[in-house]
């Protein structure tokens, strides 16, 4: 068959295998405001041995300490620095998105 007459029946495949369980492209995406911490605390939040684990934490205590650090009530090396360049919706977006990671 012809490339060009097999695309029709390929698109619909790729897409129900995109859209599998389990599939690295069905994950939720990151949203950008919370691509910023991937790099510390990881692209699921698990962090390291120096960095904290902040999946699966309740969405709250995530939002009440990054409100901490921006008003330095909360000592942080960098933390303090980074969450002042976020709104509140912002925040919200980064406390949902890994409240909801395993």
């Amino acid at each position: 068959m012809p490339p060009a007459r097999l695309l029709p029946m390929l698109v619909p495949a790729l897409a129900a295998l995109a859209l599998a369980p389990g599939s690295a492209i069905a994950a939720e995406p990151v949203p950008l405001a919370a691509q910023g911490c991937i790099g510390c605390h990881g692209p699921s939040g698990t962090g390291s041995e120096l960095i904290p684990r902040i999946a699966g934490r309740l969405a709250g205590d995530i939002t009440n300490q990054m409100r901490a650090f921006a008003s330095n009530q909360r000592p942080g090396t960098i933390m303090g620095r980074i969450t002042r360049g976020y709104t509140d919706a912002e925040i919200a977006a980064i406390a949902a998105y890994f409240a909801a990671q395993k």
